[in-house]
């Protein structure tokens, strides 16, 4: 990756587009589009809540939405563009998040992830997070976690 920008309103396009894509093959398995398909980019973008990846001849090719909350940093969404997964896009962007954290003070990084979407349930304990609960929340089944960033 060769870096990592805040978004800007000319990002909406690619990063709506991003998110859909990544998220689709979701659809199915949940029952409905997951709720980061149909989340409000441009609002999200415009609070400086979103940040792009690009690859080293500068094409976007990920993204991430995060925002403080309280005493964490709530990881709402990475996607990666699908032509371009497995090369450590979306690794990156959680460090990305995690390092920020660390920079702003916080001590914790939270997600959520939904239930159907099992390959996240092996990804997070693998890069450092610990499951914290489940329940349903506005009609979706989710696994919550959270990573302590600094000791």
């Amino acid at each position: 990756m060769s870096r990592i920008r805040r978004a800007a309103p000319t990002d909406c396009e690619f990063v709506t587009g991003c998110a859909r894509a990544a998220y689709a093959t979701y659809v199915d398995r949940i029952g409905r589009e997951p709720a980061p398909m149909v989340a409000d980019f441009e609002t999200l973008i415009r609070n400086g809540s979103v940040y792009v990846a690009e690859t080293a001849d500068n094409i976007t090719c990920g993204f991430v939405a995060f925002r403080k909350v309280d005493d964490y940093v709530l990881l709402e969404n990475v996607a990666v563009d699908p032509a371009r997964h497995g090369k450590g896009y979306g690794r990156g962007l959680i460090t990305f998040v995690e390092a920020f954290a660390r920079s702003e003070g916080f001590a914790t990084v939270r997600l959520y992830t939904n239930v159907h979407m099992h390959e996240n349930l092996s990804l997070y304990p693998a890069l450092g997070y610990r499951e914290t609960g489940r329940r349903r929340e506005d009609g979706f089944d989710r696994v919550y976690f959270e990573k302590t960033v600094i000791r």
